[in-house]
C-alpha cells in the first residue's frame, strides 16, 4: 500500500509526497534529518491529507499531479473537502 500526502508546514506552506508508512515518514519530516530538505527548515509539519493506493505507479502518478498540475488553491480546495 502506498500514500499519498500533504502537510502544512510551520509557515502555511504545503509539501506534497509519497510513502508506505505514513506515520514513520511524518516523524522524518518533524525529527529526523531523513525528512525532505523542503521540511527541514519549515518545521513541525502536520498531516492535512492522504489516500491510499495499491501500487507505487498509481501513487506517484497522483503525487505528480498534485505536486506539479495543482495550484495551491486546488490543493486547499482538496484538503478542505476531505
Amino acid at each position: 500500500m502506498y500514500f499519498v500526502y500533504i502537510l502544512k508546514c510551520a509557515d502555511e506552506t504545503l509539501y506534497t509526497g509519497i510513502t508506505t508508512e505514513l506515520e514513520r515518514r511524518i516523524e522524518e519530516h518533524n525529527s529526523s534529518d531523513k525528512g525532505a530538505k523542503y521540511t527541514l527548515v519549515r518545521r513541525p509539519v502536520r498531516l492535512v491529507y492522504s489516500e491510499e493506493y495499491p501500487d507505487r505507479s498509481t501513487a506517484s502518478k497522483r503525487e505528480y499531479v498534485i505536486k506539479k498540475k495543482m495550484s495551491r488553491a486546488e490543493k486547499l480546495k482538496l484538503i478542505g473537502a476531505n
